[in-house]
């Protein structure tokens, strides 16, 4: 059996006008630092066997923590970055809607099949995610594992994971909270959720 526990990065300088960051390598807060810390505080006891990260810079840098509080390597993944957000990277909801105002209805619509326009597409990320997902269970199989990763990519693997329909991603998992913990379980090929969103502090070690 593998636990993996998914972890938004810390806040970021676009987190407060809520732009849309995808692949942009935008760096933390002092408040999305301080979110590291206190990650890295619950990872030096929660029994995690290995950690691995985007390579985006807002996911090493909240990863770099917790790797040097369990004293476990950091293992770097480009699978496990966020998705590009095409002509939407940067841009807020209400610019995006000036923009390309009937994309951005598509999109609401069905966030998969009407992706934001020059885009990543959803499933690909999905796939790509969760291969990396299943690559750390296969190294891993007896373990809890930490990912540091991305809120769209983390919801868009936790459909693909328990068998929800992707295309409701955005209503089944509204939010991601930065360095909330999001925890599944691997055993037998058969995947549940034990905790989504939840407080460091609220989650039980191994």
């Amino acid at each position: 059996m593998t636990r993996l526990v998914l972890v938004r990065h810390g806040e970021t300088t676009w987190h407060a006008e809520n732009r849309y960051a995808g692949v942009t390598d935008v760096p933390l807060t002092p408040r999305g630092f301080d979110q590291a810390r206190q990650l890295a505080d619950w990872a030096r006891t929660a029994e995690i066997a290995a950690i691995w990260s985007s390579d985006l810079t807002r996911a090493r840098l909240t990863a770099a923590p917790c790797a040097e509080a369990a004293g476990l390597p950091l293992q770097i993944d480009q699978r496990l970055r966020e998705l590009n957000f095409g002509r939407a990277e940067g841009l807020t909801r209400a610019e995006m809607s000036q923009r390309f105002p009937e994309a951005l209805q598509a999109f609401h619509a069905d966030p998969v099949n009407d992706h934001l326009p020059g885009g990543e597409d959803p499933a690909a990320a999905a796939a790509r995610f969760t291969a990396c997902l299943n690559d750390i269970v296969s190294r891993h199989p007896d373990d809890r594992v930490l990912v540091i990763a991305h809120t769209t990519a983390i919801r868009l693997a936790l459909c693909t994971l328990l068998g929800l329909p992707l295309p409701d991603y955005r209503r089944l998992f509204p939010s991601v909270r930065n360095c909330a913990l999001n925890e599944v379980r691997v055993e037998d090929g058969e995947v549940a959720l034990l905790a989504f969103n939840t407080p460091i502090e609220a989650l039980e070690p191994q």
